[in-house]
């Protein structure tokens, strides 16, 4: 049985160690909340409280890596409102410590935001351009982990991540002036994150059973109509007020492409319209 440790058991996470855990894996789970501790032990996740910060890490991260062959972190950067943070020196705090573990591969979870908006179709092959702080975090964290010869990194990009309880039009129902509306929508839903992530896990170009030292998956749904079109069909469908959008201006945007995904994992996407 192969043991994985997830840093970071939230939205994604969680379902994701219990998905595992189903397909016969042991899994060491991380969360902020001393709260939350029971909530994985319940779900049978060996659980550990762990907090990164700039300058040093409360928890005992030894122990969380501990007999794993996988590490996957799924900790996004926190860089909303007045809590700005250092999301590259959190993720080059971690690195010694998985240096001298068990860990041979780490699966980073990131984001399309690592990509300019420039109304260009983007690939893998696509030089990241990110206009973004979170996105230049992310990149600069994606390259700490590429770059390390320790240990054998894939890089995940999701789209926007939507799932049952969370859908972006909750927000932006009712709101108004909201730009670029006729930009294209990039969008994943949880189960097919988990899907994508497994599928990394079983092929063996990417599950670290070869001396390849990177790979880099885009993963958005196939899916790309207009953010006028979709977020006004959506409330429509959920019975929410409308959204509005500032028409005068031109839109900007990107299109995510998920070839990659199905040419190289053989993963078929199981929410293809959203």
């Amino acid at each position: 049985m192969k043991q994985i440790s997830i840093l970071g058991c939230g939205w994604l996470g969680l379902p994701l160690a219990k998905s595992l855990l189903k397909k016969g894996f042991s899994i060491n789970g991380s969360t902020t909340s001393v709260e939350k501790i029971a909530v994985l032990e319940k779900a049978g996740i060996s659980a550990f409280q762990i907090n990164l910060f700039e300058d040093r890490i409360e928890g005992n991260l030894d122990l969380f890596l501990s007999n794993s062959d996988v590490l996957i972190i799924d900790i996004p950067p926190k860089l909303r409102g007045d809590s700005k943070e250092n999301f590259v020196a959190k993720i080059q705090n971690i690195i010694p410590f998985i240096e001298k573990s068990s860990v041979e591969k780490v699966i980073f979870v990131s984001s399309t935001s690592v990509y300019a908006d420039d109304n260009s179709i983007i690939t893998e092959e696509t030089k990241p351009n990110p206009d973004t702080e979170s996105g230049k975090q992310l990149l600069e964290a994606e390259q700490l982990l590429q770059s390390n010869k320790n240990f054998q990194t894939t890089i995940v990009r999701f789209g926007g991540l939507i799932g049952e309880e969370r859908h972006p039009i909750k927000f932006l129902a009712g709101r108004k002036n909201i730009e670029n509306p006729e930009g294209p929508i990039n969008l994943i839903h949880q189960r097919d994150c988990i899907g994508i992530i497994e599928a990394i896990l079983k092929h063996p170009e990417t599950s670290g059973q070869n001396d390849k030292s990177s790979e880099v998956f885009n993963a958005v749904a196939p899916f790309h109509p207009t953010r006028k079109g979709y977020y006004t069909q959506k409330a429509i469908e959920l019975n929410l007020p409308l959204p509005e959008f500032e028409e005068s201006k031109p839109s900007i945007g990107k299109t995510i492409l998920s070839d990659k995904v199905a040419s190289v994992l053989n993963y078929e996407f199981k929410k293809k319209t959203l």
